[in-house]
């Protein structure tokens, strides 16, 4: 398997798995700290950062199953951020046997997409498909990390920047690939299948976050039993890079009381 990955640490397994606007850099806040701690894995999900996309069609939660058997690792606690938390949520459900426990940021589950998310996915296409990938990254940024209700001065620049490398990384991997390529879901019918999840879950969601991504994280705080829910105060869809500590003082916790050692 050609996926960029690192593992360090001893202690629990504990897996980060980052969003479709990041790649595996994106944990960069919480690696020393979750290493000093736990076996932490992260990796890049294919056509993000350093892995390259493949000839066919892929499975995202299937690639990380093959990545936890490559690593040795035979359960695990699963950290996963927007499109990492749907992934996160397949294997908890085709795989219970790999998983202790999930942490679901900012949460995108198979859904008719919004007026708001239509329009941005139409523009970004547009831009990306004009060659002006600058602009498509620019306006990820302004959608997703900025958010509804704050302007960009309200968020660190530096986080802004990393994302828009992080984003613009993505692009060159997906400006060659063929119109065919596309992510087989493990389990398509995930967003129908959460009350089946049965290990402990902490849902978090930025208060500055898309509408959508409010009301998934509420309704999935109501149809997994046990799951909490904590609204994260000045963040969108990059809550761990924005307050990293605040980030991990809900987190670390919450993998060390429900974490467990293969």
């Amino acid at each position: 398997m050609q996926l960029h990955n690192e593992v360090a640490g001893t202690g629990p397994a504990v897996v980060l798995i980052h969003e479709g606007i990041a790649d595996s850099r994106m944990w960069d806040p919480q690696w020393p700290a979750y290493t000093s701690r736990f076996r932490t894995l992260r990796y890049d999900m294919r056509g993000f950062g350093e892995s390259p996309l493949p000839p066919e069609p892929w499975s995202n939660a299937e690639d990380l199953i093959e990545l936890l058997g490559e690593a040795g690792i035979e359960r695990a606690a699963l950290v996963g951020v927007s499109l990492g938390a749907r992934v996160a949520l397949e294997v908890a459900l085709a795989r219970p046997d790999l998983v202790s426990a999930l942490v679901l940021v900012g949460a995108a589950l198979p859904q008719e997409a919004p007026d708001d998310m239509r329009q941005y996915g139409e523009e970004e296409e547009r831009l990306f498909l004009e060659g002006d990938a600058d602009g498509a990254a620019d306006l990820t940024v302004r959608f997703w990390v900025v958010g509804v209700g704050r302007d960009e001065e309200d968020v660190d620049p530096d986080v802004r920047r990393r994302v828009f490398e992080m984003q613009r990384r993505a692009y060159e991997h997906w400006k060659d690939a063929g119109e065919e390529l596309d992510e087989r879901k493990l389990v398509p019918d995930v967003a129908d299948r959460a009350g089946e999840v049965a290990v402990p879950v902490l849902l978090i969601v930025g208060e500055h976050d898309r509408p959508a991504c409010l009301e998934t994280a509420e309704r999935l705080a109501r149809e997994i039993p046990g799951a909490g829910l904590e609204r994260m105060a000045a963040t969108a869809h990059a809550p761990s890079m924005e307050r990293p500590a605040e980030f991990d003082a809900l987190v670390v916790p919450f993998l060390e009381a429900h974490s467990s050692r293969d």
